[in-house]
């Protein structure tokens, strides 16, 4: 029978072969007879490696019996990849496979493109064998017997040249793997032509990504941030990635560098930002994420895009941060708390979805679900009065700046911009002026066509925002609540009414200037 086989990914990964991670796993059966098992298994998983790129489908079943011994055996490679690739990926398999004799009946062997398989016992019915003698071998030697001239019988040996030749390849080949499998193993690295969720963080050589960002040139920088500026850079295989050039160099961080790399880098959300892979070599720690063509929401609300993203594009971008950020809080399996959500750290897709982006600031949240920190890490005008005062740092921080967000989305402003007439005030300042007054939908975006949206639905979104920025941590909601008060119907979601009784004018950062 074919190994079962079904994985996704968003990076296009058909014609990868080998990756790390590959592995065997050995049965918990052990062997009656090891010693005579592991000839005939070594015999019958190498002629299947040999065999299977030759066959049709890539795709191998056979059984050997020898000295009483009988042993099952497949192999099976993935049709996207080249009969050279599979060759590659089943002599990994093999390798990997042989820790599992002579001890284990069973054992199998597991790559991204590859299976290999064997056992003592029968997992495939006798029909559905394949002969795979026509395809092992270059050559074959044939006894000749003739009469000569001293009527004595002769015997002349005549070898196949292709044969001779195919023979001489696999001495070869063979006596080269021996000798570098005595040699010691380098290191690990990543490979520079693509990176893959399921193999983890890459390891980029320096080298390479100063290759691919043309010596991070400005020409090729994408942004500056606090932490680091952010280079396109083009790999080797053309797949266009983001290089952060991180602008830390105390110990502390290089130390626990890999440790974050390796978090980071298993956090896979729709609407997160997949980090690829770092490099650590040398003075400067690096990073490399995906790349997002559309750049940040930034551009999109007060930037050179300003004007071009209608009601359901933002009303997407809200859903879909929301639900990134109740990701990373609730459903991740640590609390992972952002610190700096703003609109220049939500970059677009080419559908304008948004992923939520920069995870240089990420800290794991405490057993005790608080953190009191003496260095500030955030943008003001989007960060939480609790934090940005006393440094108390709880989820609550991204839920107030989610709803800071929210409110540029729905206005088209920048939450610290005091150019507002005839009234001097922050964009906050004004939302809750607007909603004490009974008139919130007047903070809708002047751009946007008025036949695009509901008022009621924007009024919604703009109370739900205000929820988010309550000054008392404890009357904020959950993101996961969040997302779920986006999904209901004003009229049905009680939460929210009751949640807009308590809502108190308050002052979030007066007059306080970035």
């Amino acid at each position: 029978m074919a190994a079962c086989i079904r994985m996704y990914e968003s990076n296009n990964f058909y014609q990868d072969t080998t990756l790390p991670g590959n592995a065997a796993i050995c049965g918990n059966r052990t062997a009656s007879q090891p010693n005579a098992l592991n000839p005939v298994a070594q015999q019958l998983l190498n002629d299947l490696s040999m065999a299977t790129p030759r066959i049709s489908g890539f795709y191998a079943a056979t059984k050997r019996e020898v000295a009483g011994v009988t042993l099952y055996g497949v192999a099976q490679c993935a049709e996207t990849i080249t009969k050279s690739g599979c060759q590659d990926c089943l002599t990994v398999a093999y390798k990997n496979i042989e820790g599992c004799l002579p001890k284990y009946a069973e054992g199998r062997a597991v790559d991204a493109a590859c299976f290999m398989r064997y056992s003592d016992r029968d997992f495939f019915a006798d029909n559905k064998t394949t002969d795979i003698t026509p395809f092992l071998g270059g050559g074959e030697l044939v006894v000749v017997l003739y009469a000569g001239s001293s009527n004595k019988k002769k015997a002349v040996i005549i070898g196949d040249v292709v044969g001779g030749v195919g023979l001489l390849l696999i001495v070869l080949a063979l006596f080269l793997w021996y000798r570098l499998s005595r040699k010691p193993k380098a290191a690990e690295r990543g490979n520079i032509l693509g990176a893959t969720e399921l193999g983890g963080p890459v390891s980029y050589r320096l080298k390479d990504l100063k290759i691919a960002t043309q010596d991070f040139n400005e020409s090729n920088k994408l942004g500056e941030g606090g932490f680091g500026d952010v280079y396109k850079g083009t790999l080797k295989n053309g797949h266009v990635v983001a290089v952060k050039k991180l602008a830390i160099f105390s110990s502390r961080a290089k130390a626990n560098f890999e440790t974050e790399v390796r978090l980071i880098s298993n956090v896979h959300h729709r609407n997160l930002i997949r980090l690829l892979g770092c490099s650590n070599k040398g003075a400067d720690l690096l990073l490399v994420y995906e790349y997002m063509a559309n750049g940040s929401l930034e551009r999109y609300l007060y930037g050179d895009k300003r004007g071009m993203l209608n009601w359901k594009q933002r009303f997407d971008i809200i859903f879909g941060t929301a639900r990134g950020l109740a990701y990373l809080h609730e459903q991740f399996h640590v609390c992972i708390i952002h610190r700096d959500i703003k609109s220049s750290n939500i970059l677009l897709d080419d559908e304008f979805q948004p992923k939520i982006a920069d995870f240089g600031l990420v800290r794991l949240l405490p057993e005790d679900q608080s953190h009191v920190s003496t260095k500030f890490a955030g943008t003001l005008g989007y960060t939480a009065p609790e934090y940005a005062i006393h440094g108390h740092l709880t989820e609550k921080v991204n839920v107030y700046s989610f709803g800071v967000v929210v409110l540029e989305i729905i206005s088209g402003r920048r939450s610290n911009d005091m150019q507002i007439e005839p009234v001097t005030e922050y964009l906050l300042e004004k939302a809750w002026k607007l909603h004490k007054t009974g008139m919130p939908e007047k903070l809708v975006d002047e751009t946007l066509d008025p036949n695009e949206y509901n008022e009621q639905e924007v009024k919604k979104i703009i109370e739900i925002a205000l929820m988010c920025t309550q000054s008392p941590v404890n009357l904020r909601p959950t993101m996961s609540e969040v997302v779920v008060m986006l999904l209901c119907d004003h009229g049905t979601d009680a939460r929210l009414l009751a949640g807009l009784l308590s809502l108190a004018w308050v002052r979030v950062h007066q007059r306080t200037h970035p």
